[in-house]
């Protein structure tokens, strides 16, 4: 009997070891230095053509023609050619034509096979493009700008611009639920626009109401419909002290389930069904992992330190990897910021060679 009590003692050790083993947390399990100098701004991952697209600006000195997207393979990080003479602040991919597209002036559209470009696409003059999402529903791709305050809509096939949506503020990051319904996070509005992929505009608007503002992140849940806006402060009165928030509601109807501090002013966010949870990336250098336990139950599961400057994130779901980016600079400028610079970037000073990494953030 007791040696019935000790190997179930432990076996039940065993087990929990196990338990405790598939349960740890995510850490950056690869950091590779790919290096080059130039701004940079959304990471995007083409799952199924296993390449990773990072726009890269191009550096004071430089022609505007130094600007480019570099393409790297997903599954070493090797480099796997560029899209030259491309200013752009993100890429995607519609995996049906085979066709990429960069959030450039013109839009720029290339073979993604071979990194051919095919042509460029004119946008309207007072365009400033910025996110961009490929939606699979009806090979659409969404080109969100920030003074037009909508989104430029091309057929993914052929590259035609079809139409303009009236977004009614400043879009930040989008998602689709592949079933007719693009979410775009405004960021000035502190709420959500649904837009009718087939019908080409907005349908509604989910506000955020004193829960967050400052929102640049956005995710979705797309069997349980949940979106996860990911906020850089929480809507409070100026006199008490803000903080970044993640604001989860319904993605039909707008309805606020949840709200939970994120670890800093995140810039991006996106979920993966396989492990049911929420990412969102920040600037200082962290990562804050949300569980969803279940369509009205979440926990922040982990607050992760990756690397300052990280913003943006894209998501591998074969692998269950987030890969995010940043880079090292130097001592600021002794002068003042030059006026008109972003708050919190003038007074930055000049990416160190060879600095510019990749990391992978998985278990």
């Amino acid at each position: 009997m007791r040696r019935m009590c000790l190997g179930f003692t432990v076996g039940w050790a065993m087990l929990a070891a196990a338990g405790m083993a598939q349960q740890a947390p995510y850490k950056v399990l690869r950091t590779a230095k790919v290096g080059s100098l130039g701004g940079f701004d959304y990471i995007y991952a083409d799952v199924a053509g296993r390449r990773l697209y990072i726009p890269r600006g191009a550096v004071q000195g430089e022609t505007p023609a130094a600007a480019r997207v570099t393409v790297f393979n997903l599954d070493t990080l090797a480099p796997a050619g560029e899209i030259p003479n491309t200013r752009a602040n993100g890429a995607a991919v519609d995996p049906q034509s085979g066709h990429g597209f960069a959030s450039s002036k013109p839009v720029a559209m290339w073979d993604t096979r071979t990194l051919a470009l095919i042509k460029t696409i004119d946008v309207d003059p007072k365009c400033r493009p910025d996110g961009i999402l490929a939606d699979p529903f009806n090979q659409r791709i969404y080109v969100f700008s920030h003074p037009t305050a909508d989104a430029t809509v091309i057929d993914a096939k052929d590259g035609a611009v079809l139409g303009t949506v009236d977004l009614g503020g400043a879009p930040e990051q989008a998602v689709t639920d592949g079933q007719g319904h693009v979410y775009v996070v405004i960021q000035d509005k502190a709420n959500v626009a649904v837009i009718d992929a087939k019908a080409m505009k907005v349908t509604a608007h989910y506000d955020f109401g004193d829960k967050g503002s400052r929102c640049n992140g956005l995710a979705l849940d797309v069997k349980n419909r949940v979106l996860f806006a990911a906020c850089g402060q929480s809507g409070i009165p100026a006199a008490a002290p803000a903080r970044p928030m993640m604001v989860i509601l319904s993605a039909d109807g707008g309805k606020i389930i949840a709200s939970l501090p994120l670890a800093g002013g995140s810039d991006g966010a996106v979920f993966n069904p396989a492990t049911m949870e929420a990412f969102s990336s920040h600037g200082n250098g962290t990562m804050t992992i949300v569980k969803e336990n279940s369509p009205a139950s979440f926990a922040v599961e982990q607050d992760l330190q990756t690397m300052a400057g990280a913003k943006t994130l894209t998501l591998d779901t074969k692998t269950n990897h987030i890969l995010t980016m940043a880079a090292e600079y130097g001592p600021p400028p002794a002068a003042p910021p030059a006026e008109g610079a972003p708050p919190g970037r003038g007074n930055r000073g000049p990416m160190l060679p060879d600095s510019f990494s990749i990391l992978v953030v998985g278990k």
